[in-house]
């Protein structure tokens, strides 16, 4: 949503060179030459780019490219492997030309042919974002170099194949020669920069320069790329200090706030796109009544994790879809800390002195969810709730939530959440949509018929007239609202910490957690 192993020689090089693309402080690299991050899980949790739909951006977009990639702040589509692109009058075909010059990883020539069968295959699967290709009805290739979308209706086919999720362009012709589950065993057939060198479960993700990458290699760039997997903070940040990682992706802000004051390392802060929900399971006593679950919502001191789990770095949600982009409502109903409301709600629902138990999951290693938690509990308990946080390893947090036993499922799921094509619909259908065999994110189990049918009407308004688009998204907000399926906690900050030697980094809210890092150099001295 597996793996092969390489030489051990490559290992023992590897440590060899003490990861030399690390700088430690007052060492000076002399062929600064890989780029380190550490990530609190394995990120990879599927390697086939149709069906991946998770935490794999940070790879996956060294790997594979896209057509287009969006720039959501400046409103701009930049040419990747395709270079134009124009649509028609009635909005229903769209003509995208292709780059010459591109090469896969496993040496074959792209061309319109790679398109169409990428996303046919990603259709076809019905797996990870394939809801994004929706509309299309039929994609032609006229000659090597052109693509032709036909649409059943008008969506922003430009928008759509900047995806973070399910968008990528991938070797067909090797799928067909190496069979269907090549990719899901661990193998990749991108065209972008790097290359799979070796990926260690639950270990590490080691990525190699490809040598005929279209952009070429003139200038300074990292040569290879190593994710590894650090599931304690602690030690995450430790790893940083001593310049074994460059980059961690997940820290808690109070250990952002003193890295600031160190000149070794630099912080930045952008507006982005993620949000944090708490899904709750609606479809288990008590929380399938919406009094309790609206209960819950009244009961979260939301300043107090603002102020002292993310020091700042985040907003209250007003809704579902974060502030910024399109869609979003400053002037929708907002739940606030207020115990005595949801005293009076449990009252009304039956449970006047609470006398329930809510278990909650937590990945291992994300300290500001553990926080979020036990600030949660303590309010909890004034209401006679018992909150069971259970920290569990990200893989069996999610396990559990997919069990096909009811039972055994949490009932309160902290989830990040973030887009795939930026726009309302991916928050709302990937979440809350009725979703069955697979459930994707809609890991509080709502299903509403109406809100169904109005999430599809407003996408397909969209294409045609935005405005409406977004009166139909507002009904959607203001039913998920009073339904309290989820709690709306907070819009987040994009907050990136790194070896201070590394340049040319800018955030794309689009993309979170995506580096670009052929884009990076380490500048000594």
């Amino acid at each position: 949503m597996k793996r092969i192993l390489i030489a051990l020689v490559v290992i023992i090089l590897i440590a060899s060179m003490s990861l030399v693309g690390c700088k430690k402080a007052g060492v000076t690299s002399e062929t600064p030459t890989v780029f380190t991050m550490a990530n609190n899980i394995d990120c990879m949790w599927s390697w086939d780019p149709s069906d991946a739909f998770g935490e794999e951006l940070p790879i996956l977009f060294e790997l594979y490219e896209t057509l287009t990639r969006y720039h959501p702040l400046e409103d701009e589509l930049e040419p990747v492997l395709a270079t134009d692109w124009s649509v028609s009058p009635d909005g229903l075909t769209w003509t995208f030309t292709l780059r010459e010059g591109v090469k896969f990883h496993c040496g074959h020539d792209f061309d319109s042919s790679d398109v169409k069968r990428s996303i046919e295959r990603t259709m076809e699967r019905g797996m990870g974002a394939a809801f994004i290709w929706l509309a299309v009805n039929s994609i032609e290739t006229p000659d090597e170099k052109t693509v032709v979308f036909n649409l059943d209706y008008p969506v922003p086919i430009d928008l759509t194949v900047a995806s973070a999720y399910g968008a990528f362009m991938y070797c067909m012709d090797c799928v067909e020669e190496k069979g269907e589950d090549y990719l899901s065993a661990g193998n990749e057939l991108g065209t972008g920069p790097y290359k799979l060198q070796q990926w260690k479960r639950g270990d590490q993700v080691l990525l190699e320069k490809f040598g005929d990458y279209w952009r070429g290699w003139d200038g300074n760039h990292f040569e290879k790329v190593l994710l590894k997997v650090v599931p304690e903070s602690g030690t995450a940040r430790q790893m940083l200090e001593a310049g074994q990682v460059d980059y961690v992706r997940l820290l808690p802000f109070e250990d952002i706030e003193a890295l600031k004051q160190n000149a070794a390392f630099t912080v930045t802060a952008t507006p982005g796109f993620q949000n944090v929900y708490i899904l709750i399971n609606t479809q288990r006593e008590p929380t399938n009544d919406p009094r309790v679950r609206q209960a819950l919502a009244y009961s979260v001191p939301y300043d107090q994790i603002i102020e002292n789990v993310m020091y700042g770095y985040a907003t209250q949600s007003v809704g579902p879809i974060p502030k910024g982009m399109w869609g979003h409502d400053d002037t929708l109903p907002q739940y606030t800390y207020d115990l005595e409301t949801a005293r009076q709600l449990l009252t009304d629902a039956g449970y006047p002195d609470g006398g329930f138990s809510l278990m909650m999951t937590v990945a291992s290693g994300d300290e500001n969810h553990r926080k979020v938690a036990e600030l949660w509990k303590a309010e909890l308990t004034k209401l006679g709730i018992d909150l069971d946080i259970r920290t569990m390893p990200f893989d069996a947090q999610w396990d559990l939530a997919k069990s096909s036993n009811l039972d055994e499922r949490q009932d309160l799921y902290i989830l990040y959440y973030w887009p795939d094509v930026c726009s309302p619909q991916c928050y709302l259908e990937g979440c809350f949509i009725t979703q069955t065999d697979p459930i994707i994110f809609n890991l509080c189990y709502y299903s509403d018929p109406q809100v169904d049918e109005w999430i599809i009407e407003a996408w397909e308004t969209a294409g045609r007239d935005r405005e409406a688009a977004t009166a139909i998204y507002r009904q959607i907000q203001e039913k998920l609202i009073e339904d309290s399926p989820a709690i709306f906690l907070y819009d987040m900050q994009n907050v990136r910490v790194m070896n201070s030697s590394i340049r040319n980094f800018t955030d794309n809210p689009a993309y979170p957690y995506v580096l670009f890092i052929y884009d990076l150099y380490r500048e000594e001295g």
